[in-house]
């Protein structure tokens, strides 16, 4: 039985394993963090991370391929791992998609549209990318930050002073931030994608997602009113991205729909929360994808079966007894303590058209306290 080895130890990682069970793979997670959360596989705990650790020396001797849930790793762990085992995807889709900077420039190289944006790293610098991008902007760090996290929208330039002091500064110095031009978009999308070992690829149904204070809350799929060479240009896109980085397995590309076609605004290497849906809403999951890509196995069918939508459940759980009387919905919870802003777990709905689909997301939204209106 082929053991896979799983850098981190939440959600992501624990509906990989309950994906691979199936496929007769085993599984065991290296978490960092020290609190695991996965509850399923072999766990080794080791916060210090230290490359001569005995702990990981002994994890990667008892694993066949490594993967990862979460790209804000450390590069010298995974390139240390990448000499010694099958690391998938490679720290090159790592390197860039955990530095903002990196993945404008690859997105610029490849003819990708983003965002016009600058670099800065004092107040000064903010200030004068700000007077050239005109507000509001979107100022991010360059590194780390998920989930509205790490993140400031100015809105006028006396804000500049109050973003710098917020993500700015740290108890290290200043920080190098990214400002990036407000995107006037008419929504926003996702695509996924997997590309295998012998360079076979399968790439999902464009999926439309809708954010609130920066987490997501809802994912449809598939995206409806697609123009097909919006679909086509979103294909291409996310396959010249797995090319240029020799990517293997899944990888995410966040998109904004405009007036004048699509606009990147970021990438993860990753199995992603817009992705979810899949695992009742298709022939075959992203994270059965995932592992069929990094194991060597022929890729699934990635065919939508109906229209689906994903709905996160964040900060308190509410009622699920009452969710779960419901005919149409699917639980998933990830053995969390309620917390503010924290993602508990997610719910799946589907219907055969999109009126009653919308009516049974709008009726399981009512049980979660906090449930943003679904539009």
């Amino acid at each position: 039985m082929t053991k896979v080895g799983v850098l981190g130890a939440g959600q992501l990682g624990r509906m990989l394993a309950l994906a691979g069970y199936p496929l007769e793979l085993d599984f065991h997670f290296y978490d960092t963090s020290g609190s695991p959360s996965a509850g399923l596989g072999e766990i080794t705990s080791d916060p210090s991370a230290n490359l001569e650790n005995e702990k990981l020396k002994a994890f990667l001797s008892d694993v066949d391929v490594v993967t990862y849930e979460f790209e804000h790793l450390p590069l010298a762990l995974t390139r240390h791992i990448e000499k010694q085992a099958k690391l998938f995807p490679p720290s090159k889709s790592i390197e860039v998609c955990q530095n903002r900077a990196l993945e404008k420039a690859l997105f610029t190289k490849l003819g990708i549209p983003s965002p016009k944006y600058h670099i800065v790293n004092s107040l000064a610098s903010l200030k004068n990318a700000v007077e050239d991008l005109d507000c509001p902007v979107v100022t991010k760090t360059t590194t780390e930050g998920y989930d509205g996290k790490g993140q400031f929208v100015i809105k006028s330039p006396d804000q500049c002073e109050a973003a710098w002091n917020s993500i700015g500064l740290t108890e290290n110095g200043p920080r190098d931030l990214i400002v990036e031009a407000f995107v006037n978009f008419k929504r926003e999308l996702s695509i996924i994608a997997v590309r295998s070992l012998d360079d076979d690829m399968a790439v999902y149904p464009l999926t439309e997602n809708d954010h609130y204070e920066g987490i997501l809350r809802y994912s449809f799929a598939p995206a409806v009113n697609v123009a097909k060479e919006t679909a086509e240009q979103a294909k291409r896109y996310i396959k010249e991205l797995m090319h240029e980085l020799g990517h293997v397995g899944v990888l995410t590309l966040e998109l904004f729909e405009t007036d004048t076609g699509l606009v990147a605004n970021e990438m993860a290497p990753r199995v992603h929360n817009s992705g979810h849906w899949t695992i009742e809403g298709c022939v075959s999951s992203q994270f059965d994808n995932h592992l069929r890509a990094i194991t060597g196995m022929p890729l699934g069918s990635t065919e939508a079966i109906r229209p689906t939508c994903m709905i996160n459940i964040i900060s308190e759980k509410g009622n699920i007894p009452g969710i779960m009387a419901l005919p149409y919905a699917h639980i998933h919870l990830y053995g969390k303590e309620e917390r503010a802003g924290r993602k508990l777990g997610h719910i799946t709905v589907q219907a055969d058209s999109m009126e009653e689909l919308k009516w049974r997301v709008k009726n399981i939204a009512s049980f979660l306290p906090g449930s943003p209106e679904f539009k």
